[in-house]
């Protein structure tokens, strides 16, 4: 690979977008390039219609992701680097880029699998932490070490961990900054599966297919209900899920689902 290569590389078929952090010989770090092409990705994503599941993945064998660069993107965001490229420019000027790429405060209603093939670090994870499904190779780790460094972990995962997995399991992550292995992980509830490396993006790739096929309206207001009522009351949740209902109900799809079931074919569904 060249520096010339793209930092992310992209594919779509079946109605899934499959994204590949591109930077193996930096552990998939993520660059200020990665961050923009990111960022513009997941928006492109929440935008077309045609596109049903994200799968995100690394390329190589070593890493998911490594983090944030500590040599480029880390130091700009300090102040310790000044900004050389477009890239480096955009991530200072516009401040919504980081919060894009790692799914922070940005309403994404589409499920993202991460297809996670290594190490899974630090704003690695915090990505990982912002998606639906989570398959992990045998070799994978999970950590933030940001402590160890002096910093803290600002893409959301002060919020979302100890909301996934046990306190206890979410404050020893964060303080002590050590990682997990993948059958931890996996024992945590951090991830769904953990598989042989040549295993994980082709269970991926089925997992999208399903949720592909099915309703895609129905499929957005579940995610989109389920992040919603998080931390509200019961009663609050249910009003939530009173509205998704009211709102999948009305669509065709809802007609063709149970038709298609009782006539024995494969539904024709129009996201409407």
């Amino acid at each position: 690979m060249t520096d010339q290569e793209p930092a992310l590389l992209s594919e779509t078929r079946d109605g899934v977008l499959l994204l590949t952090l591109n930077r193996p010989q930096a552990r998939n770090a993520i660059s200020p390039e990665m961050a923009c092409k990111l960022s513009d990705a997941f928006t492109a994503f929440a935008e077309d219609s045609a596109l049903r599941v994200c799968i995100l993945t690394g390329a190589g064998d070593r890493a998911f992701c490594s983090g944030g660069d500590l040599a480029l993107t880390l130091p700009l965001m300090t102040g310790a680097r000044k900004p050389e490229t477009r890239w480096d420019h955009r991530v200072l000027e516009d401040p919504e880029v980081m919060n894009r790429s790692a799914l922070r405060n940005f309403q994404l209603n589409k499920p993202i699998i991460a297809a996670i093939n290594g190490a899974c670090l630090a704003g690695g994870m915090e990505t990982v932490l912002a998606t639906d499904i989570r398959i992990a190779a045998s070799h994978a780790t999970f950590g933030l070490p940001e402590a160890k460094r002096a910093l803290i972990p600002f893409a959301g995962s002060l919020v979302r961990l100890p909301r996934q997995v046990p306190y206890c399991v979410a404050m020893e992550m964060l303080l002590v900054g050590d990682s997990l292995d993948a059958d931890s992980a996996r024992l945590a509830g951090l991830v769904n599966y953990v598989l042989p490396l040549e295993e994980v993006l082709p269970r991926a790739w089925e997992i999208a297919r399903k949720i592909a096929a099915n309703g895609p309206v129905a499929v957005s207001e579940i995610k989109k209900t389920v992040l919603a009522s998080s931390g509200r009351t019961l009663e609050e949740g249910f009003a939530l899920e009173d509205q998704a209902k009211q709102r999948v109900m009305a669509t065709s799809d809802a007609r063709e689902g149970p038709r298609a079931f009782m006539e024995k074919r494969r539904p024709a569904y129009e996201g409407m």
